[in-house]
């Protein structure tokens, strides 16, 4: 149909990114999710559909410029124009400088900032001949912030960061919304819980972050009209120190 319209999350976990995808297919959006192993987003796309969503489910490797090119093209192809492309991958890791090793720091800059470039240069040329769409990048703490042992981390956020902003300068007026959102806080994880059981028990409080309310801010991103759109916003519960 002429009228659909597809989104695009690359790193579609079971929260933030996962959250991301059910919010845009609730207003009729057809989600488009990744991991690098499909069968791990089984449960996001039954749940999507079981809420009169339409999802599709794709293994691609973010790092590799083949699998990015050709699932983009594909969904422009099979499913539906391109309006909203969000990258959604972390890589935190911790080591300290000395044992950081050109591996670890290369391995997280692919997955954090290249396959961010990737993604967002793929939508790009979907997109700007409709002269439309929205670009979000996930953010955190380390795009802004380095820290004792996140070195390779904290080099990966703040090149992304600066991917974003450059891509918003240059197509903004094109049309397209760029838009850079750095979550400063836990998330509300079976990660979180299992791990930092003191920091989860916050969540009675409102400390820690719901994903359907960060997904609640992307989608309040792509509504913005032009003339008051918004590059870079920071998200962080009342409890976060910053």
């Amino acid at each position: 149909m002429p009228d659909k319209k597809a989104i695009l999350v690359v790193g579609a976990g079971d929260a933030t990114g996962g959250a991301i995808a059910r919010r845009f297919a609730r207003e009729g959006y057809i989600a488009c999710v990744t991991r690098r192993s499909a069968d791990k987003l089984a449960d996001l796309v039954d749940q999507i559909r079981a809420e009169g969503g339409e999802a599709h489910a794709f293994a691609c490797d973010a790092r590799k410029e083949e699998d990015t090119v050709a699932l983009i093209a594909r969904i422009e192809r099979d499913i539906a124009p391109l309006e909203v492309a969000v990258f959604n991958i972390g890589a935190n890791v911790n080591f300290p400088i000395l044992e950081t090793t050109s591996r670890v720091y290369f391995k997280v800059w692919e997955m954090a900032c290249f396959g961010g470039f990737l993604m967002g240069r793929e939508a790009a040329r979907a997109m700007l001949p409709r002269q439309r769409g929205s670009i979000f990048f996930t953010g955190a703490t380390a795009s802004v912030r380095g820290r004792d042992g996140m070195s390779a981390f904290a080099g990966a956020k703040h090149a992304l960061r600066a991917l974003a902003q450059s891509m918003a300068r240059e197509l903004g007026p094109q049309g397209i919304h760029v838009a850079h959102l750095i979550v400063d806080a836990a998330i509300d994880t079976a990660f979180i819980r299992e791990n930092f059981p003191d920091r989860y028990a916050a969540k009675a409080r409102d400390g820690i972050v719901n994903p359907e309310h960060i997904a609640d801010t992307y989608w309040m991103l792509h509504q913005q009209p032009r003339d008051a759109w918004t590059h870079e916003l920071d998200i962080r519960p009342w409890i976060e120190h910053w």
